[in-house]
């Protein structure tokens, strides 16, 4: 049973139907796990295709009052990130910092033409609309989307599964994205994940939202997948998940996101700063953060979990950084970890301790991701 103060999918019906443990996540009644377990779930989705349910998500309209220019020249004083230059039907990750740098969310945004469609974290969902109506009100129109759901079909199986509904899908790259007309409504689609491989977002009329899985999952290489594989999916793939590895406190240097930061924005780059935390994250990007977000492989099987504090030495020493997310990796059979650490600390090979029940167990700084992405690019 759901408290029923919890928001609730337009699958939610579905989700009961199904048999999924339901738990409570971000105000919504959201399935952790189907009668398959997380282990199995998580396996299915790198061999073949998981159906992921994230309508908790934000989705939200920028439209422009008049120039498009003047909404994505708004955006940019935002983020740390090039708007500008991005093409139609394309999406880019993207963060909004603070003005001391810190991360307020990550998001990911498209241009379609003559708007552009964010994806933002559940959590952060009403912050982020506020944030976007106080600092673009005056150039765009904020337009949360509510009568939509929004459907993620992940691993290598994802493309066929999806193209005998929409046969387009098979021509879309790494980060396209389309609106394609279908038996469910338009269907607004991006080609990217949060898993390491390769899949697709769907955000389908709300109304047809069930009528849609529920033909996804009538293939053979479909099954539903929960918010425990999610997570760990995500961190084999390295990816940081808001309010875990990144927050108001971390700045995108620290949470090694530098790629996500072009040229452009960049000291000598032809729209160099101008956005929220420039001084600090310039300067960083620079002179190098004073910690750096790493991954962990613990010896032996014990996972090392989210708070579990990291020492300099197995007697001791100096309490040295925490994880922020661990956990068994199923795809690589082994704990995988990952958190901050001094950056004189974050080389790959450096050995730490990570202290479980009063003990410190070894544990050794390594590159990320855990187990290889699979995009099509």
């Amino acid at each position: 049973m759901t408290d029923d103060s919890l928001n609730r999918t337009p699958l939610h019906a579905l989700h009961l139907e199904l048999g999924a443990k339901l738990v409570p996540f971000a105000g919504y009644a959201m399935p952790v796990q189907f009668p398959m377990g997380v282990m199995k779930e998580h396996l299915h989705s790198r061999a073949q295709a998981g159906l992921f349910d994230v309508s908790h998500m934000g989705q939200v309209i920028l439209r422009p009052r008049g120039d498009m220019a003047d909404l994505v020249a708004g955006l940019e004083r935002l983020m740390p990130v090039a708007v500008a230059g991005l093409a139609e039907g394309r999406q880019r990750y993207g963060m909004f910092t603070n003005d001391a740098g810190g991360i307020l969310d990550d998001l990911m945004f498209a241009n379609r033409g003559d708007h552009i469609l964010m994806v933002v974290n559940a959590a952060r969902k009403s912050e982020d609309i506020a944030h976007l109506a106080v600092h673009l009100g005056d150039v765009a129109e904020v337009l949360p989307v509510t009568d939509r759901a929004l459907l993620a079909l992940q691993g290598p199986a994802a493309e066929a599964a999806l193209a005998r509904i929409v046969p387009e899908v098979a021509e879309m790259r790494f980060m396209d994205v389309i609106t394609a007309a279908s038996d469910f409504g338009e269907l607004w689609i991006s080609r990217s994940g949060y898993t390491g491989e390769d899949g697709f977002e769907v955000s389908v009329p709300a109304g047809h939202a069930e009528g849609f899985a529920r033909a996804l999952l009538a293939m053979d290489e479909v099954a539903p997948i929960g918010l425990g594989a999610r997570d760990s999916l995500r961190l084999e793939a390295g990816l940081c998940l808001y309010g875990h590895d990144i927050d108001e406190g971390i700045t995108p240097v620290m949470a090694g996101l530098n790629w996500a930061i072009q040229k452009a924005r960049r000291a000598g780059g032809a729209r160099e700063g101008g956005f929220a935390g420039a001084d600090t994250i310039l300067r960083e990007l620079a002179e190098g953060p004073p910690a750096r977000r790493v991954g962990l492989r613990p010896e032996g099987r014990a996972p090392m979990r989210e708070g579990t504090v990291i020492w300099d030495s197995s007697e001791g020493g100096r309490e040295i950084g925490r994880v922020t997310s661990g956990g068994f990796g199923p795809s690589v059979e082994a704990p995988v970890a990952m958190g901050y650490v001094p950056a004189d600390q974050a080389a790959p090979g450096t050995r730490l301790w990570g202290e479980l029940r009063g003990k410190r167990l070894p544990v050794t700084v390594c590159d990320m991701p855990f187990h290889p992405t699979n995009y099509k690019r």
